[in-house]
């Protein structure tokens, strides 16, 4: 018969090894359709990543990819590299027309001419285009729908519709992710960063998701395996 103290031992590893700290990763960061346009505050689209994780990562084979708003025809830009801690990387897309500045160096660039008000961009583990309106691929690393007529997005709704003088930005620069688009997104002006901006680690952040998760090691699916435990070893 076991020790209750091994009992207990035993529910504890048990307890911690089924608990996870929140993952972070790349996420898509921002993402401005207006470039060029009339009105427009930058000459190019661009999406722009970042690394909410504590490590850096190879972004080497994956790819951002663009759709229309209700399209299911997708158009890849490569990755290449690695991203590093609390990073940020600038991908330059197409131009709608003269106006605007220039964007700041980009770490890269491609072709995609993305809408102003509506879209998606996916964040893709494969330079391989998805298919279909609304792909559910293993591969996706992540998913924004931008504007109400989004047919594919993250969470409980599209992010409110940016515009030409208005990108789609992820709170607390980055650090905010709730697997929600229309949570984790705000509307403002664009605000460009390649790999030579400052870095903004997430510390603060995943502390609090932290404790969340030591919280919900007492769930009601926890606490029976402790219980089954118990009754096993001194049944024994």
């Amino acid at each position: 018969m076991l020790h209750r103290t091994q009992v207990a031992c035993a529910g504890l590893v048990a307890m911690f090894a089924l608990w996870r700290p929140v993952e972070a990763a790349v996420v898509i960061n921002q993402v401005y359709g207006g470039g060029g346009n009339t009105g427009s505050i930058y000459s190019n689209d661009f999406i722009e990543l970042f690394n909410a994780d504590s490590v850096a990562i190879s972004l080497s084979g994956w790819s951002v990819q663009y759709a229309s708003a209700s399209g299911s025809t997708w158009t890849s830009t490569p990755l290449t590299g690695s991203l590093q801690p609390g990073g940020f990387l600038l991908i330059q897309e197409a131009s709608g027309g003269a106006n605007g500045v220039p964007l700041p160096a980009a770490d890269a660039i491609g072709s995609i001419a993305m809408a102003a008000t509506a879209g998606k961009v996916a964040l893709v583990r494969t330079t391989t285009p998805l298919t279909g309106s609304c792909p559910s691929n293993s591969t996706i690393a992540d998913l924004v729908g931008y504007g109400s007529s989004a047919s594919c997005f993250r969470g409980s709704a599209p992010t409110i519709a940016p515009s030409n003088t208005n990108a789609v930005l992820r709170g607390s620069a980055g650090c905010s992710d709730t697997a929600d688009n229309r949570v984790d997104f705000m509307v403002g002006p664009p605000a460009p960063r390649n790999t030579s901006s400052p870095a903004n680690h997430c510390e603060s952040v995943n502390l609090l998701n932290w404790r969340r998760s030591i919280a919900s090691l007492w769930s009601t699916e926890v606490a029976m395996i402790w219980v089954n435990l118990v009754i096993s070893a001194f049944s024994t």
